[in-house]
């Protein structure tokens, strides 16, 4: 063991190396991962409840506390792939489930999808090649509408808004389009820069 564990090993000042795997923010994920699996069935059981209101906030926070405590122990290369894994399984599963319900049409719902699934592909193509593409603000705020997306279908109040339903979801699909492009162009421009330097 290294002489980093003599004291507290979850001082601020302990960080884990890029390779690591058991970290405390990985754990998060993990867990966030495999709650993504029973809160699909909890919409399937119980739709729009309070109860799918709490689990999805909480599992909407825990995104926050994997990201926080990766910045305080140090980001590793499995993180950075498995918490946008995590959250597309939380957001996409409730999304394909809500649109199976009948909740949110598929057309906007697929093309979510379809760009989720496809920079994941896109992340891990340009991680193979050393280029790491931080995220924009932008991209959380694509995040966070796509929660509210699921929360105006499952909120009871809210659950037979189904104008308010169809805005929400084209303003998550708009935006999960537009950041995709963004992060594409990112990309492009990383994968250049050491050609140009």
């Amino acid at each position: 063991m290294s002489d980093a564990t003599h004291e507290h090993p979850a001082h601020a000042g302990f960080t884990f190396g890029p390779s690591a795997l058991a970290t405390p923010a990985n754990a998060v994920t993990v867990a966030r991962l495999l709650a993504a699996p029973v809160y699909v069935l909890m919409l399937v059981a119980w739709g729009a409840s309070w109860l799918n209101v709490v689990v999805g906030f909480v599992l909407a926070a825990s995104d926050g506390l994997d990201g926080y405590l990766a910045r305080r122990h140090g980001t590793t290369r499995s993180g950075a792939f498995l918490d946008p894994l995590a959250d597309k399984a939380v957001v996409l599963g409730a999304l394909v489930t809500l649109a199976a319900q009948g909740h949110l049409p598929w057309l906007p719902v697929g093309l979510i999808c379809a760009r989720e699934a496809g920079m994941q592909g896109y992340r891990s193509w340009v991680g193979r090649r050393g280029v790491s593409i931080p995220a924009r603000n932008t991209a959380k705020l694509k995040t966070f509408v796509q929660d509210l997306a699921v929360g105006v279908c499952i909120i009871p109040p809210l659950a037979h808004q189904h104008g308010l339903q169809l805005a929400m979801i084209w303003l998550a699909c708009a935006l999960t389009l537009y950041t995709g492009a963004e992060y594409l162009l990112d990309g492009r421009r990383a994968l250049r820069r050491p050609a140009d330097s």
